[in-house]
């Protein structure tokens, strides 16, 4: 009875109304997919946050990723995360800024995404270059006078 009832259930679906049925679901699922996005935009929206720099501006740089590259100074967990600052030269593209580097890093390009940026808060005469900074064997940090 029940193959019965089934086969006839199809039969009453014409090819049409298959077509229609299976167009507004369609309809249905792309809606549940747009609602689901916008959702999750507005989760990371409200943490995102826009970051813009003016030329001439202080930013520092962020190092981490080239660990196995370049090493800036010291290694493993002494390494810096950030190195700078370096003064903005030009706004490349919306989001890349060329930056003023020094000549011991020639072999990097000048160009960087701003998501590799860090604006510097510091003033210039508080700023200790990483040179001056010396550490012995059991890494303590010596002192010499100015």
């Amino acid at each position: 009875m029940e193959c019965r009832f089934r086969s006839s259930l199809i039969a009453m679906l014409t090819g049409p109304e298959i077509v229609r049925e299976t167009t507004e679901k369609i309809i249905q699922i792309k809606h549940r997919l747009q609602a689901s996005r916008d959702r999750q935009k507005s989760y990371a929206d409200k943490r995102r946050k826009p970051l813009e720099f003016q030329v001439g501006d202080k930013v520092m740089l962020k190092v981490s990723p080239w660990k196995g590259v370049i090493r800036f100074g010291k290694w493993g967990k002494l390494n810096p995360r950030y190195i700078g600052p370096f003064k903005i030269l030009a706004k490349v593209k919306t989001v890349s800024y060329r930056l003023e580097l020094p000549e011991k890093l020639s072999r990097v390009h000048s160009t960087f995404h701003v998501s590799k940026l860090k604006k510097c808060l510091s003033d210039e005469p508080l700023a200790i270059p990483l040179d001056e900074i010396h550490i012995d064997e059991k890494l303590n940090f010596i002192e010499e006078p100015v």
